[in-house]
């Protein structure tokens, strides 16, 4: 008797491929804070929104399930996962731990060509504006392509294409705190001087303690930024007794 999936039975080619293009794309709004923490996902919307059926839609929130982005609730249905502090803490150490071992790597493996692509990094970025408006109210997604581009050409020696995307995947989930954080309050993160460049330079010197130390401290002050207008943003009153 044969074993083989009834066409019924199985999801086709074609909605796979729009699950993963869904994915995708609610993956980029939950990450930028379009898609905001803690509200409802509805899948009869994203259908509509869309124009395909609800599997490519359910596929891709449990794909996203899988990576943190999103909780199913029983009987309740899927939502874009709360942010706390503790997740963020924890985010912040792991990606300390990983990345100190992946640049302390990149630093002992760098060539002419490592270095020429770090310089040639944190030039675009030194020179694309933060902001996309003059409220400072938006960040520029020209800025946040080369801030991201920085940080994976620093550590992009490392010898490991696992070790990378594990860390560009905790970068990914700690930048949509930021997102959020800095929309609300851009001052603080304004106001740090250029890290970048002390980073970069150690790294080109080979000077391995101090590159290291710089970026963990960068990342230290991001996570002290962020709990620090959470703090503030739930203390604050809310006009109602």
């Amino acid at each position: 008797m044969s074993t083989l999936p009834k066409n019924g039975d199985r999801v086709s080619d074609s909605a796979i491929v729009s699950a993963t293009r869904i994915r995708a794309t609610l993956r980029g709004d939950i990450l930028t804070g379009k898609l905001r923490p803690g509200t409802k996902v509805n899948i009869e919307d994203l259908a509509d929104r869309y124009e395909t059926s609800h599997i490519p839609i359910r596929e891709a929130l449990i794909g996203l399930v899988s990576e943190g982005l999103v909780k199913r609730e029983e009987r309740r249905g899927f939502f874009v996962a709360a942010f706390t502090t503790e997740v963020l803490e924890e985010l912040i150490k792991t990606r300390c731990w990983l990345e100190e071992r992946a640049l302390e790597e990149s630093i002992a493996n760098r060539t002419v060509e490592w270095e020429e692509n770090l310089v040639l990094a944190l030039h675009w970025l030194s020179r694309t504006d933060r902001y996309a408006d003059a409220a400072r109210q938006q960040l520029n997604p020209a800025w946040d392509e080369r801030h991201k581009q920085f940080h994976q050409v620093l550590i992009s020696a490392c010898g490991s294409s696992l070790l990378l995307r594990y860390c560009q995947e905790i970068r990914d989930r700690v930048d949509s705190y930021r997102f959020i954080t800095e929309s609300a309050n851009p001052a603080p993160f304004e106001a740090r001087p250029d890290e970048h460049r002390l980073i970069a330079d150690a790294a080109l010197a080979g000077d391995t303690k101090t590159a290291v130390e710089l970026l963990i401290k960068h990342y230290r002050q991001t996570l002290e930024i962020i709990t620090a207008t959470f703090a503030s943003t739930s203390n604050a009153p809310d006009g109602t007794d």
